[in-house]
């Protein structure tokens, strides 16, 4: 059975972004064809990136909160990424969580849920383009949350009922993806 992480991709204290990843853990439970877990990138207190060496080059990390990253990355099969849209991109948080780790990532399957104003959409176009460089698959289906319509306040998550299907399409096509990308680590 394959093991799919889902990684907040905030780590800012008024972060909403907890309340959408703890959804989505929520709907993975219900499957029986993978097991999920909820990372939190704020857990690992990574600072910014600050490498001597790119980690395309070298597993020989000189940060020491690199380290516990790295095993947890390479325990997965593939990953959820929830991502708000910070200035039409990605947080600077999850950026430097990508950058540290190379092969950790390298063919292993992604879906991304996105929010912001607009669904967060250039944010996960963002995300799809950095991931291609350390070979992780980004699928189709990407469910994508307004900040007026799926949030009160946008403060507290309430999301419309139609997204759990979405969010269930997306586990499919992740959990299928990230089974096949196995056999080519093996």
């Amino acid at each position: 059975m394959v093991k799919i992480g889902i990684i907040t991709g905030s780590t800012r204290d008024s972060r909403v972004n907890i309340q959408v990843a703890e959804w989505v853990k929520s709907i993975a439970d219900k499957r029986t064809d993978a097991e999920f877990e909820l990372i939190d990138i704020k857990d690992y207190n990574l600072p910014r990136y600050n490498e001597e060496v790119p980690a395309i080059m070298t597993q020989d990390y000189k940060t020491p909160e690199a380290h516990p990253w790295s095993k947890k990355i390479s325990e997965l099969d593939g990953f959820v990424f929830i991502t708000p849209e910070y200035n039409k991109a990605i947080t600077s948080g999850l950026k430097d969580a990508i950058d540290y780790l190379y092969i950790e990532w390298n063919n292993k399957a992604a879906g991304i849920v996105s929010y912001g104003s607009s669904l967060g959409v250039t944010a996960a176009n963002n995300l799809r383009l950095i991931l291609t460089v350390p070979a992780v698959a980004t699928v189709r289906t990407q469910p994508g949350l307004s900040l007026f319509t799926d949030f009160e306040n946008m403060t507290t998550f309430k999301p419309a009922p139609f997204h759990e299907e979405t969010v269930q399409n997306m586990l499919n096509e992740v959990v299928s993806w990230s089974t096949a990308l196995k056999t080519i680590r093996n």
